[in-house]
């Protein structure tokens, strides 16, 4: 069983997100517009095709995708979703395919279902975010991108200054200063080949996976990490200095 966070469940987050939703894009949508757009932009620029964005909320990522993408978009929230399929009638986005009510630990989707699949600002507010990275490299097909845009912890410098200083956050459900990078790197199918600092202040970073081809691949990349490790351990003799 992987491991969950203390401070939420499925239901706290539903609930959350109920209660943020008719605000929702006057506030923390603000807050995160230069990263969700630096990410529909990486995307844009890549030969992606099936497109699943995990976390879609409101949908305003949605209409700044390009228009020959297949766009599905998944989110907890029906309230969220709601407002998503709104955006997508109104601006009469014919790119995106379906929008679904979905847990993102559970996806109701067949393995290799998607070119790419994107996770912007999700993990810090999913109860097993080890869970939810398995099920993002599940349903993306060899070859294809997973990419997050996320908060990770920082305890120094301007990030760590701004992480304080929203750190009452964490009791709306929708930010958790304390989740270190190392939660998003467990799975051995992906293999991380890009990690960019976003607006505002690098608060949030933008990683880039690729899901390994084959098992060769996945026996390269886990003997390389092997040789890694033993190359720049410290020695007994050095660890006691």
């Amino acid at each position: 069983m992987s491991e969950s966070t203390d401070i939420l469940s499925t239901s706290t987050v539903r609930n959350a997100y109920k209660l943020w939703a008719p605000v929702y894009d006057q506030t923390f949508g603000i807050m995160v517009r230069a990263g969700r757009i630096r990410a529909v932009k990486h995307i844009n620029n890549s030969k992606a095709g099936r497109v699943l964005e995990v976390g879609v909320g409101t949908g305003l990522s949605l209409p700044h995708y390009r228009t020959d993408l297949e766009v599905t978009g998944i989110d907890l929230s029906p309230e969220m979703l709601e407002k998503a399929q709104d955006r997508m009638q109104n601006k009469n986005l014919t790119h995106v395919d379906d929008l679904l009510v979905m847990d993102a630990s559970d996806l109701d989707f067949p393995d290799n279902s998607f070119d790419t699949v994107v996770a912007m600002f999700v993990m810090t507010v999913v109860p097993d975010p080890v869970a939810v990275m398995r099920e993002l490299q599940r349903v993306c097909a060899p070859g294809g991108e997973v990419l997050l845009v996320n908060h990770f912890s920082a305890d120094e410098g301007v990030r760590g200054w701004v992480e304080q200083k929203m750190a009452s956050f964490k009791s709306t459900g929708l930010w958790n200063p304390e989740f270190p990078v190392d939660r998003v790197m467990v799975c051995d199918e992906l293999e991380l080949r890009e990690s960019y600092d976003l607006h505002p202040f690098g608060l949030f970073k933008l990683l880039s996976f690729t899901k390994l081809e084959d098992e060769m691949a996945r026996n390269d990349k886990q003997r390389l990490t092997t040789r890694a490790t033993t190359q720049y351990a410290p020695s007994t003799a050095q660890a006691g200095l």
